[in-house]
C-alpha cells in the first residue's frame, strides 16, 4: 500500500477549456476546487501543479517556427500562473486556505516559490498551488510536478487524466485496450506510454516516487483515488 499522506496533484490545463472554446470553464474549476478541498479536509496535505495548455503550449508554438521555443515556454509558464491563481481563488471561495507560489518571480501577484515556505504552508494544511513550471524552458509541467513532489517530500504524485488509468492503447479509440493496475517506471519508459514524459518518469524512478494515474473528472474522484476507492494505475519503482 502506497503511503499517501502528502500528495502532489498534477492537473491538465486543457481540462479547464470550456465547451465553447474559452480558456477557462468555471464549472470545471469549481469541481476541481471542491475535490481538492474535500481531500484536504479528509486529512491529506496537498500541493498542486496545473498545466497551461488551455492558454498556450510552448512546445507546440515553438515547433510551429514562428517564435523560438524558449520564448514560447516562457509564455506557457505565465499561463500556468494564470491557471494557478484562478484555482487558488476557487479553493479559498470554498473555505479552505490556499497559496499560489510561482517559480517565476512576480511578487505583486503571488509568492515566489521556495522550498521551506512551501513546506511551511503544507504543514499548516494550506493547499499549495505551484505555478511557473520549473522556471526554465524545455521542461514540461509533468517534470515540474515530479521535481516539486520530491523537493516537498510528497508520498506520491496523482496525475489526473481523461481516463481511469494507463491503458495498453487509447481506450477511446481501441475497445480492446486494457488498463494496467501496476507498472514500473522502467516499463512506462520502455513502452513509451504518453501519460507523462520520459524525463518525469526518469526523475521519479531515480527518487523512488510513486505516480498514481487516474481520472479526476467525477466529483470526489481525488479523494476516492487516494483512498483506493476508485480505479487507477500505480507506476512504482
Amino acid at each position: 500500500m502506497i503511503k499517501r499522506n502528502r500528495v502532489l496533484v498534477k492537473l491538465s490545463g486543457e481540462a479547464l477549456i470550456a465547451p465553447d472554446g474559452y480558456w477557462l470553464n468555471p464549472q470545471t474549476l469549481t469541481t476541481l476546487a471542491e475535490d481538492l478541498v474535500a481531500a484536504s479536509r479528509a486529512g491529506y496535505e496537498l500541493a498542486v501543479v496545473i498545466g497551461g495548455g488551455n492558454v498556450i503550449r510552448g512546445a507546440k508554438v515553438g515547433a510551429a517556427g514562428w517564435i523560438d521555443r524558449a520564448t514560447a515556454d516562457a509564455m506557457g509558464m505565465l499561463a500556468t500562473v494564470m491557471n494557478s491563481i484562478a484555482l487558488e481563488s476557487a479553493i479559498e471561495d470554498r473555505g479552505a486556505a490556499a497559496r499560489t507560489m510561482s517559480a517565476v518571480a512576480m511578487p505583486t501577484i503571488c509568492e515566489t516559490y521556495a522550498r521551506q515556505p512551501a513546506l511551511h504552508h503544507l504543514k499548516k494544511k494550506r493547499i499549495v498551488v505551484l505555478g511557473g513550471g520549473t522556471g526554465n524552458p524545455f521542461f514540461t509541467t509533468d517534470t515540474a510536478a515530479v521535481l516539486r513532489a520530491i523537493e516537498l517530500r510528497c508520498d506520491a504524485v496523482l496525475k489526473a487524466t481523461q481516463v481511469d488509468g494507463v491503458y495498453t492503447a487509447d481506450p477511446k479509440k481501441d475497445p480492446k485496450a486494457t488498463r494496467y493496475d501496476t507498472l514500473t517506471h522502467d516499463e512506462a519508459i520502455a513502452k513509451d506510454l504518453k501519460v507523462m514524459d520520459t524525463a518525469a518518469f526518469a526523475l521519479a524512478r531515480e527518487n523512488k516516487l510513486p505516480i498514481l494515474v487516474g481520472s479526476a473528472h467525477a466529483p470526489g474522484a481525488i479523494t476516492a483515488i487516494l483512498e483506493g476507492k476508485a480505479p487507477f494505475t500505480s507506476v512504482v519503482p
